[in-house]
């Protein structure tokens, strides 16, 4: 069963630049690998010097989470956010109900 990902994360306004550029390595990868609509997003207003992002998913395969492990090993972006990656997975109402 598909699934839609959303995974949010605080990002310092001096790491956007670089951040930018391996996110969008990121998900180019994985939407060629995976077969799917990456994007990203991030809030319009900055909070005490930091931003805040969003990277989606559209349509995962049940599979995509060990992809993404691996591409988020390879594009090291821990040390470009402050604290956490958040996720939330969402479905179609008509595959759940």
């Amino acid at each position: 069963m598909k699934r839609d990902l959303y995974i949010y994360y605080r990002v310092p306004v001096e790491n956007t630049r670089e951040l930018h550029k391996r996110v969008a390595r990121l998900q180019q990868g994985l939407a060629a690998e995976c077969d799917i609509v990456a994007q990203l997003k991030r809030r319009p207003e900055e909070k005490d010097g930091r931003q805040t992002w969003m990277e989606v998913y559209l349509g995962v395969p049940p599979e995509f989470d060990a992809a993404l492990e691996r591409a988020l090993a390879q594009a090291e972006l821990s040390g470009l956010i402050d604290g956490q990656r958040h996720t939330e997975v969402f479905m179609d109402v008509s595959s759940c109900a």
